[in-house]
């Protein structure tokens, strides 16, 4: 991955890298604290952060220069508490008061850096990395790291399913266009909550078909039906890629309507259900208790699977479950023993029950918006799309998803 850092900022690909390789900075993150606490950058390892908005440093205001009056606020009260044996990334939400701040720290002598774009730019950052790449067959995992949000392009020969694209379709057309495949067909695991799904707007594109199971077609809340131009996923039912068969199986529970996806007996997309450090909650509604026993049984119909079967999930709680290679994979014997969730899973219905009702984070507003985007209830413009997304997603137990923030400062 090109480095795109200059002597004065990081890009965002320069950012994931320095995050995947573990090296250590410091974060001095300018934004208001309701930003900030909406999420930060987060590593394979804590990230020393600082929230220091930026309305604060213009409390010294004898200077004309924005950059001298930051320097003197700086230096007032920051100078001696910030690190000099490392580099400092100076953040903010695009990146533009953010550049003045990493030049005032300059100024002061420390090491320090501008993220150019700001969280903006991060957050809309997009990672494309090899699951499997043959002649035959290619299996593309597609991250946005900042959300923890993951979807995967299957192509064999020219022809390619997308499953759980995201927002942001032009990446998988550009892609696609780059490569001169053609998208035959797209799916989605189950109706997102955490972001606004890419699926219909992808396949209106393409001329593709668009599949989602109709349990997942009705709002939770208002149940409403939707208005989107899809077709019913059903179980058991199959989509042939080339030579390649991928094959859906509901696996209710996260949502009433999820569905996994195994390509050739081997290959498990498994959406909201499994993830590499845990597994999906119960999702909306208020019916965990009668949603729980539902996500038992699923999970045992999946842990039938061979050790040997790849899984592949929809998200990840931070970048400490990336692999060596840069993937977010793990075979499911591995997950057998590593995975909490699973462990439990494995075990009583009613012990299972009893860990996922004391382990429901707090479900966002946000969400119910969401799902009315997903539902094409309501359509939103690009501000308020990226309003509704921003955040770090929760869709793993409370466990899993405190661990990741731990790791944030």
């Amino acid at each position: 991955m090109a480095d795109e850092s200059t002597g004065t900022e990081w890009g965002v690909e320069a950012l994931q890298d320095r995050l995947e390789a573990g090296e250590e900075f410091f974060v001095f993150d300018v934004r208001n604290e309701d930003e900030f606490e909406s999420w930060q950058i987060e590593g394979r390892r804590p990230l020393p952060t600082v929230n220091v908005p930026y309305y604060e440093m213009l409390e010294v205001d004898e200077f004309d220069d924005l950059v001298d009056s930051f320097k003197a606020f700086l230096e007032q009260r920051w100078a001696a508490k910030l690190p000099r044996d490392k580099a400092i990334l100076a953040v903010c939400a695009k990146g533009d008061t953010s550049e003045f701040v990493a030049e005032a720290l300059r100024r002061l002598e420390f090491e320090a850096f501008n993220l150019a774009g700001g969280t903006a730019a991060w957050g809309d950052h997009y990672a494309i990395r090899p699951v499997v790449e043959t002649e035959e067959l290619t299996i593309l995992q597609v991250s946005r790291p900042a959300r923890g949000c993951l979807s995967y392009v299957i192509a064999a020969g020219d022809r390619v399913i997308v499953i759980d694209p995201l927002r942001h379709t032009d990446r998988y057309l550009d892609l696609v266009g780059e490569r001169d495949w053609k998208i035959e067909l797209v799916l989605d695991t189950h109706g997102h909550a955490d972001h606004i799904s890419g699926g219909p707007a992808l396949a209106a594109a393409t001329g593709a078909p668009y599949h989602l199971h109709p349990y997942d077609g009705i709002h939770p809340i208002d149940v409403l039906p939707a208005r989107l131009d899809y077709a019913y996923l059903r179980d058991g039912q199959t989509f042939e890629v080339s030579r390649h068969r991928l094959t859906a199986m509901h696996v209710p529970g996260h949502t009433l309507g999820n569905t996994v996806f195994l390509l050739d007996e081997r290959y498990l997309f498994t959406g909201d259900s499994i993830f590499i450090q845990s597994i999906a909650r119960p999702d909306l509604g208020g019916h965990g208790d009668t949603w729980a026993p539902i996500h038992f049984a699923s999970l045992r119909r999946l842990l039938e699977m061979p050790d040997d079967t790849l899984v592949m999930p929809g998200h990840f709680a931070s970048l400490a479950e990336e692999g060596e290679n840069g993937l977010f994979a793990a075979p499911l014997g591995d997950l057998r023993r590593n995975n909490d969730g699973l462990v439990m899973a494995a075990g009583s219905e009613e012990e299972f029950v009893a860990y996922i009702l004391a382990s429901l984070p707090q479900f966002p507003e946000q969400y119910i918006e969401i799902k009315r985007v997903n539902a094409g209830l309501v359509e939103v413009k690009e501000a308020k799309a990226s309003e509704l997304e921003l955040g770090k997603n929760i869709c793993a137990l409370a466990q899993a998803y405190q661990e990741g923030e731990a790791g944030a400062n």
